[in-house]
């Protein structure tokens, strides 16, 4: 399949047939029409986004007191732009809705910070938040709980590593709040969580416990061979791949305690023992 931008067509090269045409082209301009944007050839301005409560459309009247002939402004108009400027800021958050979405994204900023969770597991929380505040699910519960439990479900809608213990301390909510919010949410919005591969995990256990590439490697192997024998079905992901790693740094002679790794995985040294014993049995190690 091409793309010919200058008819705006996708054609197949084969037998030339075209299966769409008068094709959009959101690139950049090829030339500057305007001699004040200088070398600026994009068509718009910021791309609109879930993670701020107007979408990134609201207005926003600038701070330099200048008017269109860059004059400065008297004394007089001065302060009648400041009113506007108030009136301005508090008509984007006049409702309560507003301003619950504005406090919640403000959080949802900082957490995804802690946590070093990508764009577009921000983009799929605050996804998930206006869902709730749409279904009402927020009034008479606290933001932050309801904050934290999207975010934790939207890590593991995008299969990111991250535990409720990870989101909980980042949020300054109870473990046992946070997996209330996490249910409703699972309840009321009926969102399907897919399994979690444990292999996504093991690099987070590695680096934190200083294991070598050539473990994680093997510890990948082992993973593989578990899920093809249907041995990992039901088991916890971050334990099962802490005992894969610990089974990994037995077998590459790498000096690793079971205590390192349950503290880098976060599970207990009985976890990592039980899995231990039934991946060396069924896979005969």
């Amino acid at each position: 399949m091409v793309v010919d931008s200058s008819g705006g067509e996708l054609y197949c090269t084969g037998c030339g047939f075209v299966i769409r045409e008068k094709i959009v082209d959101t690139g950049p301009e090829t030339r500057s029409f305007s001699s004040e944007e200088g070398e600026n050839r994009s068509r718009t301005g910021a791309p609109t986004s879930v993670t701020m409560h107007d979408m990134g459309l609201a207005t926003v009247i600038g701070t330099d007191n200048r008017d269109s002939s860059g004059k400065a402004l008297s004394s007089s108009m001065r302060s009648t732009v400041e009113r506007l400027r108030t009136w301005d800021r508090r008509s984007q958050a006049h409702e309560s809705a507003d301003r619950n979405l504005r406090q919640a994204l403000n959080e949802l900023r900082r957490y995804s910070d802690k946590l070093t969770v990508s764009e577009a597991v921000t983009e799929r929380a605050a996804y998930i938040y206006r869902k709730c505040l749409e279904r009402g699910l927020v009034r008479g519960r606290s933001i932050t709980a309801m904050m934290a439990g999207s975010l934790y479900a939207a890590c593991r809608d995008m299969e990111v590593p991250r535990t409720l213990k990870d989101v909980a301390a980042v949020s300054n909510v109870k473990r046992k709040d946070l997996a209330r919010s996490y249910r409703l949410l699972l309840k009321e919005l009926d969102i399907k969580m897919p399994v979690a591969e444990p292999s996504r995990c093991v690099s987070r256990i590695a680096s934190r416990a200083g294991m070598t590439e050539r473990t994680q490697r093997r510890a990948r192997e082992i993973l593989f061979k578990a899920s093809q024998l249907r041995i990992s079905a039901g088991k916890d992901p971050m334990g099962l791949a802490a005992s894969a790693l610990y089974v990994a740094c037995t077998l590459e002679g790498e000096d690793i305690t079971q205590k390192d790794v349950a503290e880098a995985a976060g599970v207990t040294e009985v976890t990592i023992r039980n899995r231990y014993k039934s991946l060396r049995s069924f896979l005969g190690i």
